[in-house]
């Protein structure tokens, strides 16, 4: 379908296609041919590689600039924590756990206690998350996709585990995830976001989230008001339209490449205050940023401050 659309639609350029091995599948190709590869939706640290795919951007917090703020909030409040792991088997899962793993840095091999890996082809986590609690941990990370995170939550509460749940972004959307699983099994999970949370309160009144909410009234009035990938979506979509004005009449694949390198302190209307997108010639990761919050069996609640899960 890719080369559909470049061979015989000839498109200016690819925006917000959803999933690590999907995007990987074509990233080759897209440098190749020098189409732009837009704001993958993926947080996979190989979409910032400015030398060897210079027509590839990255959008969202990388996956292992995530796994080291988890593993920094650890250092931090739970020193002692013996860690289970539970990652998808792949670039996607393995990614998340190089960030952990490099995070928690010398206290990794002592901190980790188990790992256990699942496939997409699987029909439940229960034997993994059955053997995480059986190696004693007292602390689960979650490196999933929405499905495999709810069927994680689902199951940790059936053998009555009482761990520290550490949830990936990911995965972490009360739409798609927590309300499959049941919210009162969620309550206590602990993730991080970059994102206006659609279900929190506070944002009400917010100039951002009512622009956010009119355009789901108008463009997309079956969505889930409560599901992030809507406002993930969104997001792209923003970032998109801002580079093509940036464009102005030179609509060229070049020139969206140049603009789409020269995002200074950018707010988008439903990304965190605080967090902001930047890029530049030798930087292709727009966000970099992130905050802890903690789901309380209705909503998130937001904690601490906004963290920087840079890697270099």
């Amino acid at each position: 379908m890719t080369r559909k659309l470049v061979e015989e639609d000839h498109v200016l350029l690819l925006s917000g296609s959803i999933g690590t091995p999907t995007n990987s599948a074509v990233w080759h190709y897209l440098n190749e041919k020098k189409v732009p590869q837009l704001f993958p939706g993926t947080g996979a640290s190989k979409w910032n590689d400015p030398k060897g795919h210079p027509w590839t951007m990255g959008f969202f917090i990388s996956y292992q600039a995530e796994g080291h703020i988890y593993a920094a909030y650890l250092l931090k409040n739970k020193p002692d924590a013996k860690i289970g792991v539970l990652y998808q088997n792949d670039d996607f899962g393995k990614d998340y756990l190089k960030g952990v793993v490099d995070g928690l840095g010398a206290k990794a091999a002592s901190m980790i206690t188990a790992k256990q890996s699942y496939e997409t082809t699987d029909p439940t986590v229960d034997s993994q998350i059955i053997q995480l609690q059986a190696a004693g941990c007292d602390t689960l990370i979650t490196i999933a996709i929405p499905k495999f995170g709810a069927l994680a939550i689902r199951k940790v509460t059936e053998i009555n585990w009482k761990p520290l749940h550490i949830l990936n972004g990911i995965a972490s959307s009360v739409g798609a995830t927590l309300k499959p699983a049941g919210l009162e099994n969620a309550k206590g999970i602990i993730s991080d976001t970059s994102f206006k949370d659609p279900t929190d309160p506070q944002w009400v009144n917010d100039a951002g989230y009512k622009n956010w909410l009119a355009f789901m009234n108008k463009y997309y009035p079956d969505g889930d008001k409560t599901d992030n990938q809507t406002v993930y979506g969104y997001s792209i979509g923003e970032t998109t339209a801002r580079i093509l004005k940036q464009c102005g009449d030179d609509l060229t694949r070049e020139n969206v490449m140049r603009q789409a390198t020269n995002l200074h302190n950018v707010q988008l209307p439903m990304v965190l205050p605080g967090v902001t997108l930047n890029s530049g010639a030798t930087d292709f990761q727009l966000i970099t940023q992130a905050q802890m919050r903690r789901f309380n069996g209705e909503r998130y609640v937001p904690f601490g401050p906004v963290l920087s899960g840079a890697i270099s």
